[in-house]
């Protein structure tokens, strides 16, 4: 239906969460998923790697891999991200590094080895997972906000790179999701954020899932690079 039968897809974070409910839609899709996760592997996936996204050699071995295994590589989710908050004046450096590393450089080094063979191919869709937060800030997150900001900038750059080879590049920017972190904060402060919402309740992860396949897929978004998805109903334009 979208054109992504048989498709392979890397997504990062694919083990939990949103990236696993990408995982999930992807393969009900059709298309073969390969995911890398840092603890434990989720329920779903064609090919599922040990390797965190700040290693840079480990994250092109994971490419090459997936390549030998799953076939050429059309489509690349970096998803994969941590949470360190704090108000600026207290945060501690390496929790600002950290988070930096994981959300902005850990998509760095996920892209990088795919580019070249996406181009030769000229075939390929990248959809970043952006945030509300990387959108207009959020107290507490400056790392965060900070990252999620960059990846905006980079997949747009990357849209403007990758356009003559026939790669596009896209933004998913979710608002407040039901994952763990977001289970874990307390029902007072749930209650809230949910006044702040238009359609006044969450976001379920496949809501995020079913926008990433839109944005992959090579019939119904071909022409549809660049650009930023905001997926938060209605809190922010």
């Amino acid at each position: 239906m979208l054109g992504l039968e048989d498709k392979v897809v890397l997504v990062t974070g694919g083990n939990h969460g949103i990236g696993a409910a990408i995982v999930e839609v992807l393969e009900d899709f059709g298309a073969k998923v390969a995911y890398n996760y840092r603890s434990e592997p989720g329920p779903r996936g064609s090919l599922a790697v040990k390797v965190d996204v700040t290693d840079e050699a480990g994250m092109a071995e994971f490419a090459e891999r997936t390549e030998r295994e799953l076939g050429p590589i059309y489509g690349v989710v970096p998803n994969a991200g941590i949470i360190k908050d704090n108000l600026i004046i207290k945060m501690p450096a390496e929790d600002w590094h950290a988070v930096l590393e994981v959300n902005l450089t850990g998509a760095y080094y996920t892209i990088k080895p795919v580019l070249p063979k996406m181009y030769e191919r000229q075939e390929g869709s990248i959809v970043f997972i952006s945030s509300l937060g990387g959108q207009r800030g959020n107290i507490g997150q400056a790392n965060y906000s900070a990252a999620k900001a960059g990846l905006i900038a980079l997949a747009q750059t990357l849209a403007l790179e990758a356009a003559r080879y026939g790669v596009r590049s896209n933004v998913v920017a979710p608002g407040y999701t039901e994952t763990d972190i977001v289970k874990g904060i307390p029902e007072k402060v749930q209650e809230v954020l949910i006044k702040q919402i238009p359609m006044r309740r969450f976001a379920q992860p496949k809501e995020m899932a079913w926008v990433v396949a839109f944005l992959l897929s090579p019939i119904a978004s071909s022409y549809i690079t660049g650009q930023v998805i905001p997926v938060n109903g209605g809190q922010y334009f």
